[in-house]
């Protein structure tokens, strides 16, 4: 979402041709173009935005996502402001920042304004901008059959009976308080204010005036607020240097950077009740199951890391007092399927260094294995252009890693979201992946390899050839998992869970006899309580089984349980480690087995501040601790999902994080630039 400052913080004189520019629909105005995009890809009704932009153009899913969840959260309160305001004689809407909203000409074609007057203020220039788009509309026009056109001079730029176009600085109170006096503002009419990604521009005394100045002026008032929050994790300091590049910074972050400190501030500026969650809360709460299929059925999706912490950034705020002081806009179920959780963190951390050597890897959804000591392989994955290289070695010379030449044969193409798997004497087996949400691939393909020692390089030889298997082979999928295990003194390959083109999340479970090259199910039994369906999981090999934590479940909801699949004479038996405490559910992290421990790095959570660091879990007591990463020596925000781990020394206490990061939102692609290693000492000794 591009979001580009509201015009009332921009004090800076415009040349002429920026004003022409300027009058031409709001052609720069990319907020109003991804809103467009939106509706007309249907995730919602609004086909009035278009007469404000030149040309419709489409958005990427995930802002199209971001703006429909914005959308809904706003107009959830407006209609129910107009819901509890109905039996009033008279009531009003006043949009702060409104620029090239559509809200009265949309509200006007539902048939919803009985008995209100819409005021919209922004800067002069931007409203005069507004007024002589609506002129040159007709359909817009028609909406306003009394509108009396102004002169630009002065603040009120349209007036009708039912809508108020003020051109006036919100910083400047008596300003403001004279302008909505000539249009018409009633102070002790029931009012609803909104305030759109518009105060947190202002410096945060500005902003803070503003909402105390409401307060104090409207008698009976409800304030409606959507905005950035938590700007200090790796996805907010992405979001800030964003707006720093555009010269926008947003101010209110570091005074307000949560749900609790925006309440807080509303109920210090003189509000009586406050509601604020932020938009991963407003979405799974307040918006039905129907509505959420309805829209994770528009277009094909994979970016579920960045909607959520997209979503986990922004908020929406409902203040009240008088009349409507008991009026909630905003009023959670008492049970949430993401409930709120603390993590009970330990008083250390563990560091993050960047890899000696620093070897430049810059992918997300790559797969990795240890082919053997001191020589890494990552496969597929998507980089910044695009989907990067079948095949990338990474070697240990002494103390410092290098990435090897690699000479690929075979089968070179690229594939993301796959799995990679190491079998000792064997090679390593790629399954599944996908080159697009739409085009999952089934192959599933044997890597071997071969070190040759050329004069200025070292070079690894790879060959990759496509297995033909037998058997009942699963569904295409991707984020999946496959483990090796023995079974019956034979290597099986365990799939498990994942995704399809259709299907948003599997439960089933596969064995690909290696040495067979057989898929089957018959032989090898499974018993006991299953696990939910799932993808963005974690897998590893244990006591000859498998342990499974996490995942993205049924509905896009996040898991926090630990399966065992334990190996039994007659097959295979799924059971439940019981945690104490209970971990808060993530996915999209990884995982490792050491001793009894199992040690989760990363990931993406919804229902707690900040981001996964390290969980210890005990798999014989579910006894767990929980730590943060200090990533002050990485001089990156360190994003970690969409990654891949592999243990790098014999005592297996060092793990190396390659990749991960993001498309974040529309503020840019972040990709972490070097792998990381993390000293696991610490907390597998606490």
């Amino acid at each position: 979402m591009h979001e580009a400052p509201p015009v009332i913080n921009n004090v800076s004189k415009k040349t002429h041709k920026q004003r022409v520019d300027a009058a031409v629909q709001g052609t720069n105005d990319s907020s109003v173009v991804s809103k467009v995009s939106a509706a007309a890809q249907g995730y919602f009704q609004d086909d009035l935005l278009q007469h404000f932009v030149c040309k419709v153009s489409r958005r990427a899913p995930l802002i199209n996502r971001g703006y429909y969840v914005r959308w809904q959260a706003v107009d959830h309160c407006v209609k129910g402001f107009l819901r509890v305001t109905e039996n009033c004689a008279g009531r009003q809407i006043l949009s702060l920042g409104a620029g090239f909203d559509s809200l009265y000409f949309r509200l006007h074609a539902e048939g919803a304004l009985e008995r209100v007057v819409v005021f919209e203020v922004d800067f002069p220039d931007v409203t005069r901008r507004k007024a002589a788009l609506i002129k040159g509309n007709d359909r817009l026009k028609d909406a306003l059959p009394d509108w009396n056109h102004l002169e630009p001079t002065g603040p009120v730029c349209v007036s009708s009976a039912q809508y108020k176009l003020l051109g006036v600085d919100v910083r400047t109170e008596r300003e403001v308080e004279e302008g909505l006096r000539v249009a018409g503002l009633q102070w002790d009419r029931p009012t609803l204010v909104l305030s759109e990604v518009v105060l947190t521009y202002m410096e945060t005394k500005w902003s803070d005036a503003v909402i105390g100045w409401a307060a104090r002026s409207l008698s009976q008032a409800l304030f409606v607020m959507y905005e950035q929050i938590r700007p200090d994790d790796p996805f907010g300091r992405v979001m800030q240097n964003h707006f720093l590049k555009l010269n926008s910074k947003i101010h209110a972050l570091c005074q307000y950077p949560d749900t609790s400190a925006q309440t807080k501030r509303f109920l210090q500026q003189g509000w009586e009740k406050c509601t604020c969650l932020d938009m991963n809360q407003f979405y799974f709460s307040l918006l039905s199951q129907d509505e959420q299929e309805r829209v994770e059925n528009m277009e094909p999706f994979d970016e579920f890391e960045e909607w959520h912490q997209k979503c986990s950034h922004y908020f929406i705020l409902s203040a009240s007092k008088g009349s409507l002081t008991s009026s909630a806009l905003l009023e959670p179920p008492k049970e949430s399927p993401v409930p709120w959780m603390v993590p009970k963190l330990e008083d250390f951390s563990i560091e993050a260094l960047p890899l000696a050597g620093a070897p430049c890897v810059e992918a997300v959804g790559m797969a990795s294995s240890v082919l053997e000591p001191g020589l890494l392989l990552l496969s597929g994955g998507f980089g910044r252009g695009g989907r990067d290289t079948a095949a990338m070695v990474l070697i240990r010379e002494q103390t410092e890693w290098t990435r090897a030449t690699v000479e690929l044969e075979g089968d070179k193409g690229v594939r993301l979201y796959h799995t990679l798997t190491s079998v000792p004497g064997w090679g390593a087996v790629v399954t599944g992946g996908r080159t697009s949400p739409l085009n999952p691939i089934d192959s599933v393909l044997k890597v071997t390899h071969h070190l040759s020692d050329q004069p200025d390089s070292r070079t690894v030889l790879l060959s990759v050839e496509k297995m033909v298997c037998t058997g009942q082979a699963p569904k295409p999928r991707w984020r999946h998992t496959a483990t090796l295990l023995n079974h019956k003194g034979k290597n099986y390959l365990f799939v498990f869970g994942g995704r399809t083109e259709k299907e948003p999340v599997l439960g089933d479970a596969h064995f690909l006899c290696l040495e067979d090259q057989h898929w089957t199910d018959a032989r090898v039994p499974l018993e006991g309580c299953f696990p939910e369906p799932r993808h963005s999981h974690s897998a590893c090999a244990y006591r000859g089984g498998v342990v499974i934590f996490g995942g993205l479940g049924r509905g896009g909801v996040p898991l926090g349980d630990v399966m065992w699949l334990n190996d039994s004479p007659t097959g295979f038996v799924w059971k439940k480690v019981q945690l104490r405490p209970a971990l808060v559910p993530r996915y999209s992290h990884s995982a490792h087995v050491i001793g009894e421990n199992l040690v989760v790095v990363g990931g993406v959570w919804l229902q707690a501040d900040g981001v996964p660091g390290v969980a210890v879990i005990n798999l014989t007591t579910g006894s767990n601790i929980e730590v943060t990463i200090d990533t002050s020596s990485v001089p990156w925000p360190l994003m970690l999902h969409s990654f891949c781990s592999e243990l790098l020394d014999s005592d297996r206490t060092e793990v190396v994080l390659i990749g991960g990061g993001g498309n974040c939102f529309s503020f840019g692609t972040h990709l972490n630039i070097h792998p990381v290693t993390l000293d696991l000492r610490p907390v597998l000794g606490h």
